[in-house]
């Protein structure tokens, strides 16, 4: 069953203080002369302007018992064993009244620190005059409550470690960072009154996996920028705006955000992650990116998040060497550091960090009604040696090169997943051939709902990039991807790595004059939609954008003044109003029983058919793509059952801004073909795909 909370906060919360970010949550005192509010003192020194660092520390005592916290002894059970998945209830910072008193508390996790102490604006940064204590229970977590701070108060940790390394770092569990390039933390809540709970309480039907799940990829700064200000990034609420009935419009079932949680390095895409717990502020508040997800919601539109647990920079302020050891990585280079991406790896063998990555993931879901997680750079996870060469890595005890840990964590997340929100996807990019990622734990699976169809994808953009004149050489290209198409629940994606680096945009990649071009796309398109699978795109693909992405910019919207491009964008509506109309498309996409070739090896005529199949077989459809731009007069194609079949849709059609070439209704005559007693005689449309569905 959905959750249907219309709050994000826990009913089991100690009492605190329900605040948005703008109204700071501090009880000030009162001049009994004026009766004016007069609020704390902040001191408002800068890091640069404070006295030298303090360079001897008390030794640390214990917590207190008498003291506020909100760990019992079963949630220090819970997080040594790496089985504590709601530590965001926990850990970081929350507003609380303690003793009549409304301050904060936080809580961190350093077993390796000497001393630590919260600093900030309203201590002036200074080192000595805020710390926290470690807990008795040899958790490594520290805590403390610090009074009359609120939402809003900027923090880091000062840390001086065992090692005698002094760091300061942002926390990793905030809720809330400073725009970048400002690295410290911000005290704030996830407080917000939902109005989604008519999409919460039927998302399970848009989730399924016999229903139609149509993916628009979009990174938020490059969706769209302002008219006057195309270098200011749009924040949630004006993003909304524009998004959701764009994508209403389009048809799409679902939007993938790349990810929105806080990173350093805006050229990253988001990919290198240091604030896990936090909505970016680039774009706005927490409750603005709630709101975001909200208006899609209300449209009937799914919310699938990026989320990143294969790795993390170096960012001195971040994860990396959090207590001056390597806590969340592995001390080893050879497990812990990432050749490609410069970067650190997660030990996933450490219970808590499998606590922190879990509860991070349900966090999302939980706090920010995400409908489904895609989990990015899953076959690094996977394997001990990628990317890497002959005696950079170490073997598993079995001698392989399997990452035991890492299947083990990933098989966890997705049971975890499952279990608290059934009504959710998680979607693995994975390029592999590891068997059984989408398959359940409990039969020896990862878990996983989905899987990227990495192989489909590379070689359909491999296929369309030959001259129509070349390509009955490569017909098995083409054909191949259905010889494994069931082995997994294959999701179809043309991602935003296919149209970066020199890669060109989709429309780039097709070869021919113009008009060719255009064709090739929308022919390639028609492919995708009536190939088993679920279906990716990414931003501007669906308008056939001529130059490849670039982060810094905005969309190309204006080419949609031209028939050209506003005919690609008519024909991705059309399909996903296909795809979303016809059960055939859905209902066994990831089954066998789902497709039936007619004519899969006919290279001459580079032409392929088949039929989609759904539960009842007067849904059943016959799909026809023509390779190449020669029209083809009286040809033969086998049907499943006579009558009279009509044409449901066409990529050829003046709409689309191609040639017209089209028929309507065909009556079949009693004829073997393609394996099948009868047939229809049709006109095969140039550089097209055909849909034809039995009247009656």
């Amino acid at each position: 069953m959905a959750k249907k909370t219309e709050k994000t906060e826990p009913k089991s919360e100690p009492k605190s203080v329900k605040a948005t970010i703008n109204k700071p949550a501090i009880k000030a005192p009162k001049d009994e002369s004026s009766q004016e509010v007069v609020m704390p003192k902040r001191f408002g020194k800068s890091k640069t302007d404070v006295a030298a660092s303090v360079t001897t520390f008390p030794a640390a005592k214990p917590y207190g018992t008498g003291q506020y916290s909100r760990f019992t002894e079963f949630d220090i059970h819970l997080f040594k064993s790496g089985k504590h998945y709601k530590l965001y209830e926990k850990m970081g910072s929350h507003v609380v009244e303690h003793n009549g008193v409304i301050g904060t508390y936080f809580a961190v996790w350093a077993p390796n620190a000497r001393y630590i102490s919260v600093i900030g604006n309203f201590n002036g940064w200074n080192k000595g005059s805020t710390p926290i204590y470690p807990r008795w229970d040899s958790s490594g977590i520290w805590e403390g409550f610090v009074p009359h701070i609120g939402n809003g108060e900027v923090y880091k940790y000062f840390i001086n470690s065992n090692t005698g390394e002094d760091l300061e770092k942002a926390d990793p569990f905030a809720l809330q960072w400073e725009v970048p390039p400002s690295t410290a933390s911000i005290v704030t809540d996830t407080y917000y009154e939902w109005k989604d709970a008519q999409w919460m309480g039927y998302r399970h039907e848009k989730n399924a996996l016999n229903k139609p799940y149509s993916v628009y990829e979009v990174h938020l700064g490059s969706w769209a920028r302002g008219m006057e200000s195309p270098d200011q990034l749009l924040n949630y609420r004006q993003v909304a705006n524009k998004l959701v009935p764009y994508v209403q419009e389009m048809g799409f079932t679902h939007v993938e955000f790349m990810p929105l949680m806080e990173h350093p390095y805006y050229p990253s895409w988001g990919y290198q992650l240091t604030g896990y717990f936090a909505a970016s502020s680039r774009y706005g508040s927490p409750q603005d990116m709630m709101y975001l997800v909200e208006k899609l919601h209300e449209a009937g539109i799914g919310v699938i998040l990026d989320w990143v647990p294969s790795h993390f920079p170096g960012d001195k302020h971040g994860l990396y060497r959090f207590d001056g050891t390597s806590l969340y990585e592995h001390e080893d280079p050879r497990k812990g550091f990432h050749p490609d991406w410069k970067s650190y790896i997660f030990n996933y063998g450490r219970n808590e960090v499998r606590s922190f990555l879990i509860s991070n993931a349900l966090f999302w879901l939980d706090r920010y009604h995400i409908d489904g997680l895609r989990v990015d750079a899953v076959a690094s996870m996977l394997y001990l040696d990628y990317s890497r060469n002959h005696g950079e890595w170490e073997p598993n005890y079995l001698g392989g090169n399997e990452n035991l840990e890492a299947i083990s964590f990933l098989k966890e997340f997705n049971a975890a997943v499952y279990k608290e929100f059934p009504d959710t996807q998680t979607i693995a990019e994975e390029s592999t051939s590891f068997s059984g990622v989408s398959r359940p734990v409990f039969s020896g699976g990862l878990g996983f709902g989905m899987k990227w169809m990495m192989g489909w994808m590379h070689d359909t953009i491999k296929y369309f990039g030959e001259d129509p004149i070349n390509r009955k050489y490569h017909h098995n290209v083409i054909t191949f991807s259905l010889i494994y198409a069931f082995t997994e629940n294959f999701m179809l994606p043309f991602s935003h790595d296919e149209v970066v680096y020199g890669k060109g945009s989709m429309l780039g990649k097709m070869p021919g004059d113009d008009w060719q071009r255009f064709a090739n796309l929308r022919l390639l398109y028609g492919y995708m939609f009536t190939h088993p699978g679920t279906k990716l795109l990414f931003m501007g693909s669906e308008f056939g954008q001529s130059a490849e992405w670039d982060f810094q910019k905005s969309l190309d919207w204006h080419l949609l003044q031209y028939d050209s491009h506003n005919g690609i964008k008519e024909t991705v509506k059309g399909l996903n109003h296909l795809y979303k109309t016809e059960p055939a498309l859905y209902e066994k996409e990831f089954e066998e029983a789902g497709f039936e070739w007619l004519d899969g090896g006919n290279a001459a005529d580079s032409l392929v058919a088949y039929i989609r199949k759904g539960n009842d077989p007067k849904d059943n459809l016959v799909v026809v793509l023509n390779m190449t731009p020669v029209v083809r007069e009286n040809y033969n194609i086998g049907v499943p059952a006579p009558g009279t079949w009509k044409e449901i849709f066409n990529t050829d059609k003046k709409d689309f801004w191609g040639t017209g070439v089209q028929n309507t209704t065909v009556e079949s005559k009693e004829e073997f073909w393609h394996g099948k007693d009868n047939c229809i005689n049709i006109t095969v449309a140039p550089l097209a795909a055909m849909v034809f569905k039995r009247e009656g």
